[in-house]
């Protein structure tokens, strides 16, 4: 697999980007292309292990020797295909997931991981450019109906599978346009929206029908979901985190999902921008470490933004592996994303306490303490507040970006749909809701997850609703990708 000895032979190399100067004055994708040679290099650090531990750090179970080792062989058009097998979008997964993969590979116990996510967004550009993917319709019908509510990466996996296995498949999309958060949560300058177009472009070839603006359960009566023969649900965990302090109702402070969708529709030329939405010339705090609280640092600093401070409540994490924390678990360490290089002060074990507004009720500063974990009572970290740590920060525009509670609750309600521990609509192994033909997946069954993850559920829960139609599946399961002929 790969070129023998490969990994001894070459460092991991990834894509350089446009210099900081130059991408914060627009909204396009960054990263500059590697050669077909750079990558055959890439594809060679694939080292043969034993057990390829990539494979189970993929929630999808991408065949990720396979399609390192064609790439190597300069065969392009195979990896194409073993890709396809296990993920119906690499273009969205090689640009934006996490790459728990990499987390996972073998090579990473003593040097830098293969590459995997760079190999895997370059063979799909490939095949796009190439003209090797083109419509798959399938090749006859079942009469069977679904319908897909949501399209988000799950919703979409769902409904190329289900069409796959011939079934008439309508998604539902409550917003002007197909991609959910995959449009109107990620920023354009990680994901062009021209690539979530071409994909649907595809899609509605193959046969399946796109209905937007339709809202199920608002501007469309969730009854008449009854008319299809199954249903499944994928309308994400969208319900914001709130922080319920002390000046927290008012202007200046907003989610970040409706700062950054806000965004995403005035690049799209759906509409201007606001003053209140805009971070131009304000000093920014946003509130919250992970990916999404990084795309409104970078979309602040593309407003123009005076300053942006991130806080972050946990301690800061170490630059490598501790002994809790070993290979081949998901690693807890530093990340520093394109975004950060960009400019922002980062600052961790730091909890809000308070909004301050000025006597008009405008957003002027909001106070924080730092705080320390310490073990309590019952074994578990509990946060204690450090003595003298006070600190006023100024501030016009607040961002929470504090990750989701759960999803809307429109539609359990309306159908009766049964909800688990953690609010999320109640799905077993099966992907089964309480209401037989109804069914669920993604973040909607699963609680706020990955791009990847997403996909994954969406494969899944296409399988059980296909069985359920029709007794039995072909479709495949995870790691169950059909590979090509040798």
């Amino acid at each position: 697999m790969g070129k023998i000895r490969g990994f001894m032979e070459y460092e991991r190399k990834l894509e350089n980007t446009e210099a900081v100067e130059i991408r914060v004055k627009n909204y396009k994708e960054f990263t500059k292309e590697k050669s077909p040679s750079e990558l055959r290099s890439q594809g060679a650090r694939c080292m043969d292990c034993g057990i390829p531990f990539c494979h189970s750090g993929c929630p999808l179970g991408n065949l990720i020797p396979d399609f390192n080792h064609a790439v190597y062989k300069n065969d392009w058009k195979k990896a194409l295909n073993i890709l396809h097998s296990t993920n119906n979008f690499p273009e969205f997964t090689g640009r934006l997931c996490p790459a728990p993969c990499e987390s996972a590979c073998v090579l990473g116990i003593t040097n830098p991981p293969v590459a995997i996510e760079l190999i895997e967004k370059y063979i799909v550009e490939r095949g796009f450019k190439e003209g090797w993917i083109t419509p798959q319709p399938p090749a006859s019908r079942t009469g069977k109906t679904a319908a897909v509510v949501g399209s988000g990466p799950a919703g979409l996996a769902a409904a190329q599978q289900l069409n796959r296995a011939g079934h008439q498949v309508t998604i539902f999309e409550r917003d002007k346009k197909v991609g959910g958060l995959l449009r109107y949560g990620i920023p354009d300058f990680k994901l062009e929206k021209n690539v979530i177009d071409r994909r649907v472009a595809l899609m509605k070839k193959e046969g399946i029908t796109f209905e937007t603006g339709v809202h199920v359960g608002e501007n469309y009566d969730a009854e008449k979901l009854k008319e299809f023969d199954a249903v499944v649900l994928c309308g994400g965990a969208t319900k914001g985190r709130k922080l319920p302090i002390s000046g927290a109702n008012g202007t200046g402070i907003m989610q970040a999902m409706t700062f950054l969708k806000n965004n995403n529709e005035i690049v799209d030329g759906i509409k201007e921008q606001t003053k209140e939405l805009s971070a131009k010339d304000k000093n920014v705090i946003v509130i919250g470490g992970g990916d999404t609280g990084s795309d409104c640092v970078g979309t602040s600093n593309r407003h123009g933004a005076k300053s942006v401070t991130n806080f972050e409540i946990m301690p800061m994490p170490t630059e490598f592996r501790t002994k809790e924390n070993p290979w081949p678990y998901w690693p807890f360490t530093l990340k520093t994303t394109s975004s950060h290089e960009e400019g922002v002060t980062r600052n961790w074990s730091i909890n809000t306490k308070e909004f301050i507004r000025d006597t008009a009720g405008n957003l002027k500063a909001l106070k924080t303490v730092n705080i320390e974990w310490v073990k309590g009572k019952n074994g578990r970290p509990q946060l204690r507040e450090v003595d003298g740590s006070e600190k006023e920060w100024p501030c016009e525009m607040v961002l929470l970006a504090l990750g989701f509670t759960g999803p809307e609750k429109t539609l359990s309600e309306q159908l009766g749909l049964e909800l688990d521990s953690r609010t999320n609509i109640k799905g077993e192994r099966n992907y089964q809701t309480n209401i037989p033909n109804i069914f669920t997946a993604g973040d909607m069954r699963r609680g706020q997850s990955l791009i990847v993850w997403a996909i994954s559920e969406g494969r899944e829960a296409a399988y059980h609703v296909d069985k359920y139609l029709m007794g039995k599946s072909m479709l495949p399961r995870k790691g169950e990708g059909d590979l090509p002929a040798a």
